[in-house]
This record gives C-alpha cells, structure tokens and sequence, in this order.
C-alpha cells in the first residue's frame, strides 16, 4: 500500500466553530497556514457567529492542530469558545480560504490597537511604498471598534467600504500568507485615506497638512486633530499662552489635562514609572497612565500629584511626535458634551486649524485612563483599546435571555448580554447632557447591529428620574430596577466570576445612590450575593444642605459635619471665614429647618468636607471629585501616616453606623493648632480604611464572611485603596476589587447585567 493510500485510509474530517475575538484579526490566514503545514484540506470562513473550520486529514494531526489553536494564537486574537464535531468527509483537495456566509451576528470586533511594531518600521522607512503614510495598518493593529457598522467584519461593513484597493494592496489583501491578508482597513498613499489640514474659521485648506501641523504647534496654535474614536485638541505643553487659550477653550481652570509623548524616556523626565506602568503606556492598548509627579509642567494637572501620559498609537501621533517630543491631547468636546468626531461639529471657537482625513469614525471612543496600584490596573475610564472585549459569563448563572443594561445618570456606560457574554460599552459621559443622551441612545443602536441584538428586558438604576431609567421605561420591554450601590458591587463579582453560592461584604463608597429608603446613600457595607443584599451598615446620615447645591459647593458640606459634631458653637476656621457669615446662616436655616435637606451616608461628601475644612478644596468645584482629588493630592505629600483619628460604630440596631464627629472635632482641633493639612490628609486616609478594617471584621465575626469586595468611585483614591487593601489581608481577608473595569459608575451597566442573569438564569 503506498504513503497516499495509507492516509486515505486514516482520512478523518472535523468541523469547528471558534467564538471570539477572531475577526480582522488574522486568525483565518494563522488557520490557513496552520492546517497547510499539517496537510489538511477544508476551508475556514467567517460566519455569523465566528469563524467557522472544515478539516480533513488525521486524528493525530487534528490533535496538533487543536493544541496549536490554544497556543499559538496572533497577537489581537482571543478564543472564547469551541465547539468541533466529528464529520463524513467530503473530499476536499486543498485548504482554501471562503467567502463569509451570513447569519445570525455575535462574533466579537477587536478593540482598536496601536500601530504594530511591523507597520511603524514601514512609516519610517524611506522608499517603502508606505513612508510617512498616516493610514498605515495591518492585521495585527489598526482601527477596528471604531470603523465598523456592522458585522461580519468585512470591509464594505466599514467606514473603508468607500476606498477601492490598488493593484498592491490587492495583492496583499489577497494572499494568505501576508500580514495584511484581509486586513480590512488597508491601505497606502495611493488608494487610502489622505489627510488634510483646514484653517478653522475659513475651511481653507493648507498645503503640506503633517509638517505645517508641527509648524503651527511649534508656534503655539490649537489644532483639532482626528484621531481613532474621535479629535484631539492639542498644543504645546510649554507653552503658557497656549495652555490657558486651551483651558479657557474647554472651560477647565484646574482640571488635568492629558499628555502624549513621543516614547518613554520622554515621559520619565517628567513623572516616575515603575515597571508595570512603563509596561501598560507601551502596550497594544495605548491608555492614558496617572503617573505620580517627577518634574512639574506649569498649568497642566495643578492641583494634582500626577501627570496624565500616553504613547502614540496611530501612525499620524508617531509622525506628529518625531518633531514634538511631547503635547497636550485631550478630547476634543466641550466641557460634559462627547468627542467629536466629525469636523463639521469643529468650530472657530475650539481651534484655529483642524488635521483631518476622509475616513469616517463610525463609533465615537475616548481615550482610556488608568493608573496602576499594587501592580494591577485601576481603571478611572475604559474606552479605546478595551471596548468591546467581551466579559464571560459563570455556567451556574447563564441565562438564555438577552438583556440591556442602562447604567446610571453620570459616567454612563451600556452593557448587552448575549449567549453567556457581557459586552458593556466604551465611557459615554454623563447623561443630563443632551449630546451625551444622544450619543447612549446611539451606542445603544450601534450594539443592536453589531451583534444582532434584540433585548427580552431592560434592567436600571433604582433612581426613578435618572434619565436611564427613563429610557428603559419607555422601551416596552419587561423592566427591572436594581439600588445603585448594589450593581456596584455586582460588578466585580462577576469579573472575578464568582457563583450564586458566594457571599460577600460588599464596601460601596461614591458620592452619591438613589437608597431603599429615598435618601442619599453612598458610604455603603451590603452583605450579597446575586440574589440580593443586606444593608449591614453605613456612613452615619448628615444633612445635604441645597442637594444638589452641596455637591457643587464643598463649604456646605463641611459646614453640615461641623453642626453635626459641635451643634451651633462650632470652632471658627480659615476655611469656612472664606464664606460670608449670610451664607453661613442661610445654610445653618436650611439644615435646622430641614429645607431641601435631604440625608446622605456619602462618603464621597465626607471627603469633600474634610478637604474644604484644611483649606483644599474651592468655594465651588469645577469637576467631580475635585475636593477628594485634592485631599489624595495632599496625602501624597506626607511623609507617613502619623495616626488615625476616632469615629464611632453605633451598633443599637441593624444597619450598624459609622459616625465621624469626633474625628471632625479632632481635625478641627488640629487646624486651630497649625497641623500641616498633608498630615491631616494622611491621618484622614488611614482613619477611614480603619474603619473599614472595623466593621469587616464584625461582618466576619457575625455572619462569617472573609470575602471583602471593594467598589464605587472613592476607591478611585490610590492611598485609601492601598491603605484598606493592606490593611485587609494583614487580617486574613481575601479582598477583590474592580480590575478591568473602573470602580466608578461606569460599572453600573455590568452589575446591572448580572442582576438580570439571576432573574433569568435557566
């Protein structure tokens, strides 16, 4: 019997369907290559819901062929699942690549990725037919999120769908063993994208767009520059006149702006980097890194400790850096309204020219911002380079519905479920912005196409006026509401995929929640599981003097904590002189008469009254949080932690209180005394996560718990998260907290999801 009749003989033939992150990624040219180099024959195509694999040849190669597949994978490509089965053979004659076929959609897009290694080489190459060519990419990096429509991701379902491809790139889109095979964005000078520059007001445009760009930044112009999820404004960091031009632009007077710098030695002049941050600024994911203060850059982040630093990720930012070593590159938008993403919303008055080029944005996307602590990321937005990485589902709670999560009001996200996987969506910002709400119902429409999405119900906040819940009202689908701190904590049980028999005590600190009871929550400790919680205990209530007036203007608050502590006789400060005795009163009347003073447990608000107390935080804030990033700001600067102050734990009755008035009397007496406020700072910090550290262990010694979750946007805070963190599992606790996703609201849509698994979990 000859070789050939002896392989007929064992001929064998599989089909498998792989699910994933596998498409426009390269993963049927890695197929091909793969089942040549075994001597398969069959085909692989894109499908509906992935990609689907036709083999035929041994038992033994298919089981290479399978390990392969788990460990050889290209570089963007992520196996979810897969699912094969044994097939009569059809006696195919080669391996070929096939045409898509159409089907029900829910296959997962990459995120966009920074320009590969590969590509840059080429853009800096001279007599590569890319040289210099803003718009290079290939399988392995490019644009992908935030191009597509809809799937299958095929190009003529993309913002490329218009540019027909040279003879070149054909060649290289058609070939099996190019990098660029049927990477859908490609393209060159001769056939792709081609970039402009226009004088703002005039709509001119200007000739040679890259080196009179450098030029105009270099003399300290403003420039909209288009990049991947939407335009940048950038300028010259060094230069003041145009610093303050761009603030007063974007009607920021403190608030940080971002930075993007040419490589990492550049950045290292300016802030610290440890390995793991140093790692995270050069990964595919180019997110903006909080890094902690080396050398100051005036104007840019002043009341901060940190410098927020990106790396370059599009060929146009490698060529705009090669001159200018380092800009500002914040969003483009104006202040609370989404980036833009179309140069006609570009206007006079937020630049004086724009770069731009003729392929469209198809889903607008921020730049992602994180900061490291204790080695892991600690995510303040997710957006570019992270979205739509989909978020797998425990077996124990899988459901066969499908179901859309709204979120919240501020920093709102969307997230969808479907056959086992969480998709939430890129930051929308918040939504008492019309453009903001617009662009939720957008993203909202956007998930519907892409993968083939048709919610059975709608899950939101419990608040009844959120502009969310409203939404989700309105759509005639079944509709549930979960309590705001709750889908807090929701939400990282589900990341670190914990099952229906885990309970938790979950620590929910933020500003601000609709609570059970109609007040103000926000300084939170649940006992829960999926099905629900317990409020085991909370920050003791204060009044919010004004409501909403009391979150914008910190000296309400500090005022609020100091009648609770002293009553009417409160000591005199330098802070609080700050404001006119009328004000005062007009505040003292409202508590004492209780008029628009609704009760809060915030410990977001606690934060902003000690801050304003030791003279950090202003009369009026211009963003959120700014009075607590102040504080950290301040602690940053202690040297250590000199002690803790004292608080109460009133435990008469079930939920337990945490009541700080005597560790308000104790900061106030400090103050009289001339204590420095970083010191007061840390001492606060280290009070607070000793509290946490309290009730954890009553929760333990109660009810047995030893699994701590740590939620909600105070755990923002580097210093108190580490504090508590440590503090934790030096006492035997197993602490998680949000890693891929932010503590923040952002998260509320993923809780959400998981709350609406346990009502529909088959």
């Amino acid at each position: 019997m000859s070789h050939s009749d002896r392989k007929l003989g064992q001929q064998k033939a599989y089909r498998l369907l792989v699910r994933g992150t596998v498409q426009g990624v390269g993963f049927r040219p890695f197929i091909y290559r793969l089942a040549t180099c075994l001597n398969f024959n069959g085909y692989v195509k894109n499908v509906g819901e992935g990609v689907e694999i036709y083999l035929e040849g041994t038992a033994t190669d298919f089981e290479r062929f399978l390990q392969a597949l788990k460990h050889d994978l290209p570089p963007l490509a992520r196996v979810e699942s897969l699912d094969w089965l044994e097939v009569e053979p059809e006696g195919r004659l080669k391996f070929t690549i096939d045409r898509t076929t159409a089907g029900e959609s829910f296959v997962f897009i990459s995120p966009d990725i920074a320009t590969c290694p590969e590509c840059l080489k080429e853009i800096e190459t001279p007599g590569e037919r890319r040289y210099r060519y803003p718009f290079t990419n290939c399988t392995n990096c490019g644009p992908r999120y935030t191009i597509v429509k809809k799937l299958p991701y095929d190009r003529e379902n993309t913002t490329m769908a218009s540019f027909k491809m040279c003879p070149d790139c054909r060649l290289e889109y058609e070939n099996p063993l190019d990098r660029r095979y049927h990477a859908q964005p490609i393209a060159c000078p001769q056939c792709g994208p081609q970039l402009v520059l226009l004088e703002t007001r005039s709509r001119k445009s200007v000739a040679d767009p890259l080196e009179t760009a450098v030029h105009l930044v270099k003399q300290g112009k403003i420039l909209a520059v288009k990049g991947l999820g939407g335009f940048h404004l950038i300028c010259d960091p060094f230069n003041l006149q145009a610093v303050r031009r761009l603030r007063k632009i974007k009607q920021r007077r403190v608030k940080p702006l971002a930075l993007m710098a040419r490589d990492l030695e550049t950045v290292a002049r300016y802030a610290y980097l440890s390995q793991a941050e140093r790692d995270w600024l050069i990964s595919s994911r180019r997110p903006i890194v909080l890094l902690r203060k080396k050398k100051d850059i005036p104007e840019i982040a002043p009341e901060a400790d940190t410098l927020g630093f990106m790396l370059p990720y599009t060929p146009l930012h490698h060529l705009l850096l090669k001159e200018l070593k380092v800009i500002v590159a914040t969003s483009s938008n104006q202040k609370d309204a989404p980036i833009i993403k179309d140069e006609v919303e570009i206007s006079p008055e937020l630049g004086d020219f724009i770069l731009t080029h003729n392929r469209d944005i198809a889903m607008r996307a921020d730049d992602s911002v994180l900061r490291v602590v204790d080695s892991k990321p600690l995510f303040s937005r997710r957006a570019r380079g992270f979205v739509p990485f989909p978020q797998k589902v425990p077996d124990s709670i899988k459901s066969k519905a499908q179901i859309l999560a709204v979120g919240g009001e501020l920093k709102n996200t969307i997230s969808i479920y479907k056959n086992g996987y969480i998709v939430t969506s890129q930051f929308l910002g918040d939504l008492d912005d019309y453009q903001n709400f617009g662009y939720f119902l957008e993203t909202i429409d956007h998930f519907k196409k892409l993968f083939d999405f048709r919610p059975d119900l709608v899950i939101s906040d419990l608040h009844p006026d959120f502009r969310s819940t409203i939404y989700a009202r309105s759509t005639g689908l079944p509709h549930h509401l979960v309590q705001h701190h709750f889908a807090h904590l929701l939400a990282p049980m589900i990341e670190h995929q914990l099952g229906p028999e885990d309970r938790v005590l979950g620590i929910s600190f933020d500003g601000y929640g609709y609570g059970d009871d109609g007040l103000a929550w926000g300084g939170e400790f649940l006992i829960a599981d999926y099905r629900g919680y317990q409020r085991y205990a909370h920050l003791d209530y204060v009044p919010l003097p004004g409501g909403d007036a009391a979150v914008r203007e910190p000296w309400r608050m500090a005022l609020s904590f100091l009648l609770k502590a002293f009553g009417e006789k409160y000591p005199r400060l330098k802070s609080l002189d700050r404001i006119s005795a009328p004000k005062r009163k007009a505040v003292s009347h409202l508590i004492e008469k209780n008029i628009n003073t609704p009760l809060t447990s915030s410990v977001g608000r606690l934060f902003d009254a000690v801050s304003y107390l030791v003279g950090l935080a202003p009369e009026k804030i211009e963003f959120e949080a700014q009075a607590p990033v102040s504080l950290e700001a301040a602690a940053s600067l202690a040297r250590a932690t000199t002690g803790a102050y004292h608080y109460l734990l009133l435990k008469d009755s079930l939920p337990y209180r945490l009541n700080f008035s005597p560790a308000i009397k104790e900061i106030t007496k400090e103050l009289i005394d001339g204590q420095k406020p970083e010191t007061i700072a840390i001492n606060f910090h280290h009070t607070l996560a000793r509290a946490i550290l309290d009730v954890s262990l009553q929760a333990r010694q109660e009810a047995g718990l030893n699994k701590i979750i740590l939620t909600g946007g105070v755990f923002l805070n580097r210093i108190l998260l580490e504090k508590t963190e440590h503090l934790l599992k030096q006492n035997a606790f197993q602490v998680l907290r949000p890693v891929y996703y932010s503590p923040g609201d952002e998260s509320l849509s993923l809780g959400q999801i998981a709350y609406g698994l346990n009502l529909t979990a088959r």
